[in-house]
């Protein structure tokens, strides 16, 4: 089976599962958590794939991966159902997909502004007001990043669309023209 179609079909079970029991939301910030986890330790997938690590060790390891705590019934229950059905090693795409799932049901559109220095607070204002004129009736999930290497001007990522209106972009655009 596709190890991209596992993950989604758990992902989907998981958010009607969570719906249901009207912790969607709170399984979307555990969800996320986990997803922050693995991407910011690559150990950790490794320990959950790994067939010498006891199920009750890797369950402990996620939930506190995801911050999960002893209210948070629906993450152990799927938990327990990943390691029965000997699927905890899809515990990270898993993941990603509920959020996936969640933002486009809920019409959350992740916007990420990239420039090579800090930008003003009133650019970034101005910035968030024409995305927010972009996406509708959506919210947004705001964050900024810094990349010198842009020269200057920024880059707005908008879920997977690009606004590049950065120096570094535009000269390796003259380059080329000049080159052809």
């Amino acid at each position: 089976m596709n190890e991209g179609l596992i993950p989604r079909r758990y992902a989907k079970a998981l958010y009607k599962v969570a719906l249901e029991r009207k912790c969607d939301r709170q399984m979307y910030t555990l969800m996320q958590n986990l997803t922050a986890a693995f991407a910011a330790n690559d150990r950790l997938q490794t320990a959950v794939a790994n067939p010498f690590v006891a199920n009750a060790d890797k369950d402990a390891l996620l939930t506190t991966a995801a911050g999960a705590g002893a209210q948070d019934k629906t993450f152990a229950d799927f938990l327990k159902l990943l390691a029965e059905n000997h699927r905890i090693d899809f515990a990270a795409q898993i993941a990603r997909s509920y959020v996936d799932i969640y933002r486009l049901e809920h019409h959350i559109h992740r916007v990420e502004v990239v420039s090579a220095a800090p930008l003003a607070p009133e650019v970034l204002d101005r910035i968030k007001q024409m995305v927010q004129q972009q996406i509708g009736q959506g919210t947004m999930e705001f964050s900024t990043d810094i990349n010198p290497a842009l020269i200057g001007g920024f880059i707005v990522n908008i879920d997977n669309e690009r606004l590049d209106a950065s120096l570094s972009t535009q000269f390796n655009e003259l380059r080329r023209g000049l080159l052809n």
